[in-house]
């Protein structure tokens, strides 16, 4: 599989800059006529960016990933938090990046821009299976999850009462302070299209690089329900 456009797409979750704009529009027109689900949700993100005001889309972007964010661009972060199986995941990656010839700049290993390139120019097809599968499905679904408004107008809560302290809204539309949702919305439905995502059904892994992290779930899961 061709799988090119998956570097294309890593644009989408870079900080902006004066540029931003046309990069998005150049990623929707390769959407348009091979992904018409993802190009709907991109029109969508499209017509709440704030494109003529690059200010106003770094603080858009900053309250989406970065300070107070709803999520993180930190993969292995959305799936396990603190816990050392993201360090073995990192590792792992470190790795697949080092031999792609990757460099991940100031970010690390499993973040998203940096997974999308890898995925681009993997030769192992098992390994892509399971970086999409395993890794990339599953957090963006969880990630999308976070813009839900309850869940948004909860952790805006849970800022002002723990830190007493809240960063101010970017003055646009109420429907652009959560406009990545349809940028990472557009992300999975390529990987839907690309992968045949069935989000019911566990996949089974077929290389070697996330086996020990899938045998400890196993284990965690059979551990909680003994019968």
């Amino acid at each position: 599989m061709d799988r090119f456009h998956y570097s294309l797409l890593a644009a989408l979750f870079e900080y902006p800059d004066i540029n931003y704009p046309e990069r998005v529009t150049n990623i929707k027109d390769f959407l348009a006529d091979r992904y018409p689900i993802a190009d709907a949700e991109l029109k969508r993100f499209i017509d709440f960016l704030p494109s003529h005001n690059l200010m106003t889309m770094q603080e858009l972007f900053t309250r989406s990933f970065d300070v107070q964010a709803v999520t993180t661009l930190d993969i292995g972060y959305v799936l396990f938090g603190d816990d050392y199986k993201r360090g073995e995941m990192l590792a792992n990656l470190n790795r697949e990046h080092l031999e792609a010839g990757i460099d991940c700049g100031t970010e690390l290993a499993d973040y998203l821009p940096n997974l999308l390139r890898l995925l681009a120019v993997l030769k192992d097809e098992d390994l892509a299976n399971d970086l999409v599968n395993a890794v990339l499905a599953p957090a963006l679904l969880e990630m999308i999850g976070e813009f839900d408004p309850a869940r948004v107008e909860k952790r805006n809560k849970s800022y002002v009462k723990h830190y007493k302290t809240l960063i101010e809204t970017p003055a646009v539309g109420v429907q652009a302070v959560t406009l990545y949702q349809h940028a990472l919305q557009s992300l999975y439905q390529v990987l839907k299209q690309d992968y045949a995502l069935i989000e019911t059904i566990p996949i089974k892994l077929t290389s070697d690089f996330l086996t020990s992290v899938g045998r400890e779930n196993e284990i965690e899961e059979a551990a909680h329900n003994p019968y």
